[in-house]
């Protein structure tokens, strides 16, 4: 099984690239995201890859980090009715760290964004990787990232006041969705707005 290419990136289509190793010219399905972030033809490449082997076919799909390739793992082994396509399309709307974050926060609405991903994929998204994923935000960046819209109605409204309590206090929306991200993990479900706030002022004192 192919778990990685090292080579020069030979060309861009629509939904693959073509990634030259010695000679040998192999295609990766992307994301779009994967997609936009290649260098230029001509360029050195990396790619962490997962290798499908069907009894018709054996198809490659690339990621710029280990973090992008495991998410699409965890959205296929983990989320009944997703598979690599859906999983492409979530990866393709959303950061590995939005993504986390999102689930985290129990934002399907964020996650329904993803074309093809309608409400009830993106409730399954969340509920089945809840104890997965937000793990990862912090590999994948400092802050977890959140671009919730206050007002949508897009979380739950305790988190979404508390998110809205902290900005108010100054804290940028990335900081405070990262305070109450983890607030939230600690509070557990039924947490109020208020629990949220004080444990997420705790978290932002460390």
């Amino acid at each position: 099984m192919i778990g990685k290419l090292k080579g020069t990136l030979d060309e861009i289509d629509e939904d693959s690239c073509t990634i030259d190793v010695h000679g040998v010219g192999y295609v990766a399905h992307c994301s779009a995201r994967t997609l936009a972030s290649l260098p230029a033809p001509g360029e050195a490449l990396t790619l962490f890859i997962e290798t499908y082997v069907r009894e018709d076919m054996i198809r490659l799909y690339g990621f710029r980090s280990a973090l992008e390739r495991e998410l699409f793992r965890l959205l296929q082994n983990n989320v009944p009715g997703v598979g690599a396509k859906v999983a492409l399309s979530v990866l393709s709307t959303l950061a590995p760290s939005d993504l986390a974050n999102a689930i985290a926060l129990r934002d399907i609405a964020m996650v329904a964004r993803a074309p093809g991903v309608g409400k009830k994929v993106a409730e399954r998204i969340v509920t089945e990787l809840r104890n997965k994923a937000p793990a990862m935000a912090g590999d994948a960046s400092g802050t977890i990232g959140l671009k919730q819209e206050l007002g949508e109605g897009v979380a739950p409204a305790p988190i979404a006041d508390a998110v809205s309590a902290l900005v108010n206090l100054g804290y940028s929306r990335d900081i405070a969705a990262n305070a109450v991200a983890a607030a939230l993990k600690s509070a557990g479900d039924g947490a109020d707005s208020a629990k949220l706030i004080r444990m997420g002022l705790k978290e932002l004192a460390r």
